[in-house]
């Protein structure tokens, strides 16, 4: 009677499997999460959008990847980024110019951790946001989190 192994992943050793797998797809991985009871959650774009079906072809597709390298898990989710996506590698805040974005910092910057403004690029390793007319100018290396901002017509959206 023999057991076949079970082998624990990490997110970056998820990431380096999946990556590769999603390129060729046409998608680019945007986030990777492991939450609690077994449940790994992708978020994935590509520059025309997602829709279901390309939620349900990645699914499969990953599906079949994690049976052949023996990923221990109980629930597969695979979604869009939504309208406000993370804004996760150095190049999302070159790709994402020109939109607003609401970013939250490790530690205070001018007396302050939350800013949202519009993108206005990356020169190295400083993002440049503008505020109310006037660029401010974040180190990168300091942002905790970033997401998209957009703006729905007729909605307001406060961030603390």
């Amino acid at each position: 009677m023999g057991f076949a192994p079970i082998f624990l992943f990490s997110i970056m050793d998820l990431q380096t499997l999946i990556e590769p797998t999603l390129t060729g797809m046409g998608y680019e991985l945007v986030a990777l999460e492991r939450v609690g009871r077994g449940l790994l959650r992708l978020y994935i774009d590509k520059p025309e959008g997602i829709g279901l079906d390309d939620c349900v072809k990645v699914s499969h597709q990953l599906t079949r990847l994690f049976a052949v390298e023996n990923v221990d898990y109980d629930r597969l989710e695979v979604s869009s980024p939504g309208l406000d996506r993370p804004l996760v590698k150095a190049a999302d805040f070159v790709r994402f110019a020109g939109e607003r974005a609401a970013i939250r910092l490790h530690a205070p910057l001018d007396g302050r951790k939350r800013f949202t403004g519009v993108l206005k690029g990356l020169t190295d390793g400083v993002l440049q946001l503008e505020m109310d007319g006037a660029l401010v100018a974040i180190p990168l290396a300091e942002v905790d989190s970033a997401r998209l901002a957009p703006v729905l017509e007729g909605h307001t959206r406060r961030t603390r």
